[in-house]
């Protein structure tokens, strides 16, 4: 069959893509940069790339009619916009309507557990699109799931923050409210063997694990799977605010996800049972059993996804990339530095490596103290690291850098700085005839801009000067783990 997945370079729709093509499916793709896709979709003939945005209906027109199954899997947890329900049901709506006019047989949505009478407006908005999905021209299936427990997930990593981080806990009262969490593997079964189940048209379903916890019990089972002893005490004095603070400067998470998360915490997800398990033959796993498997994906350096990946994890760029690609060349200042190399190999996996639990080479202690001044002034700091530890591509998240451009057969990777800045930088890596060469550029807006980098044009002297030193010295190569 001709499946059409979109959010494709998103959590799950990473995921999903390559389960279909082993199925024996065609896979289209839409995205709306190209320069996110992975790598390996443009190598593979039954998966097709396709550039478009629901928010704009004129991009839709490279999307083909031929469509057997459609997957809806956009989301805005994180957006930035104060109307992101009117942009999450308008693209709903540009969705349905040219969906509608396709061959289309069933749209599957993944969606959100909404069974309580008061829900946080991310739930609400995730209920809304549900509505707006309804059409007489296709049949929907809907799955909604609650907290979703997988290597990169962002309740698995801000658990694991949360967990490895602190011995003794003193934390907001919704960590007593309770939920229904369930692996991502298992989301993937139930999304993947809905496809073309005629007895799932028009129908909606929760899907859920086993166990009804708390948060607090999951952090508590999360801390015996790492063999860890942790103390939670909760009190009912942190607001919403104090409580989006908490999880901002503890966890990797940005500011403007922490209070939607916050804001969804507080809503109990408990589903409603129904022989969706039966139906599809899957039998949900335990949360100790889909901790234990994430732990087993990290170990092995096989993540697929990671909601740090995501744009929206800092809020700075764009949709695009491509407008990023191009460094400007006037009103920018620069440090260019060259070194010779001798194996640019070696270089290359160095530079690679960059960052993460890796560090920058040089001044590692310095990096630090920037990355915890961009946190306190609102940024994302150094927490995201990188997904993983030897690969990068672009849209990857690097600390606090967003990874542009990656490609080892051109000897070239491009970054662009998200953290907080009176400008904007880029930083470049790239290898000619045997040379390193190594680009910073910023450009400043307004004063603030000028005096910001002339303030630390002192520090670039030496760290940068020492980076490319170490890069170019290729007799060790140190990769640490995850």
């Amino acid at each position: 069959m001709n499946i059409l997945v979109t959010g494709a370079t998103g959590y799950i729709g990473k995921r999903l893509v390559p389960i279909l093509v082993n199925a024996g499916h065609t896979v289209f793709c839409v995205v709306r940069d190209r320069l996110r896709a992975d790598k390996n979709y443009f190598e593979d003939q039954h998966i097709h790339v396709i550039e478009a945005d629901f928010l704009k209906p004129e991009t839709l027109i490279n999307i083909p009619k031929n469509i057997d199954i459609a997957y809806y899997l956009i989301h805005s947890m994180s957006h930035t916009s104060k109307n992101f329900e009117s942009l999450e049901e308008q693209c709903a709506i540009s969705f349905k309507n040219y969906i509608g006019a396709t061959y289309t047989k069933q749209v599957i949505y993944l969606s959100g557990i909404t069974n309580e009478q008061k829900l946080s407006t991310h739930l609400k908005s995730r209920k809304n699109v549900e509505h707006n999905l309804v059409s007489n021209n296709y049949a929907l299936t809907i799955f909604r799931a609650g907290i979703i427990v997988g290597s990169g997930s962002s309740s698995f990593e801000i658990i694991r923050d949360l967990v490895e981080k602190l011995p003794f806990m003193i934390a907001p009262k919704w960590l007593n409210t309770k939920t229904q969490p369930i692996a991502i593997r298992d989301v993937l079964r139930f999304l993947s063997e809905a496809a073309g189940n005629e007895k799932l048209y028009n129908t909606s379903h929760d899907i859920f694990g086993p166990e009804v916890l708390t948060y607090k019990e999951m952090l508590l089972q999360f801390a015996k799977v790492r063999h860890l002893k942790r103390y939670i005490f909760t009190v009912p004095i942190m607001t919403p605010k104090l409580s989006s603070y908490w999880l901002y400067f503890v966890t990797s998470t940005s500011y403007k996800l922490a209070t939607a998360l916050v804001g969804s915490m507080g809503v109990q997800i408990i589903g409603i049972p129904s022989n969706i398990n039966r139906l599809l033959n899957v039998t949900p796993l335990t949360y100790k059993q889909a901790v234990q498997l994430a732990f087993e994906k990290i170990e092995q350096n096989s993540i697929v996804s990671s909601w740090k990946d995501s744009l929206v994890s800092s809020g700075r760029l764009k949709n695009n990339l491509h407008r990023y690609i191009n460094v400007p060349k006037f009103g920018c200042f620069k440090d260019f530095k060259r070194r010779p190399i001798t194996d640019s190999k070696a270089t290359i996996d160095k530079i690679w490596a960059i960052g993460g639990k890796t560090g920058w080479y040089y001044g590692n202690f310095l990096w630090r103290i920037r990355g915890y001044i961009d946190k306190l002034f609102g940024g994302i700091g150094l927490r995201r690291g990188r997904t993983s530890p030897t690969e990068l591509d672009a849209g990857d998240a690097l600390d606090f850098w967003r990874v542009i451009f990656a490609d080892k057969s051109q000897q070239k990777l491009l970054l662009y700085a998200e953290m907080r800045l009176p400008g904007e930088a880029w930083l470049e890596f790239k290898i000619e005839n045997n040379i390193l060469k190594q680009t910073a550029t910023f450009r400043p807006r307004g004063l603030w801009g000028r005096l910001y980098w002339y303030s630390v044009l002192p520090f670039h002297g030496f760290i940068f000067s020492g980076m490319i030193n170490k890069l170019a010295n290729t007799n060790t190569l140190k990769i640490s783990p995850l």
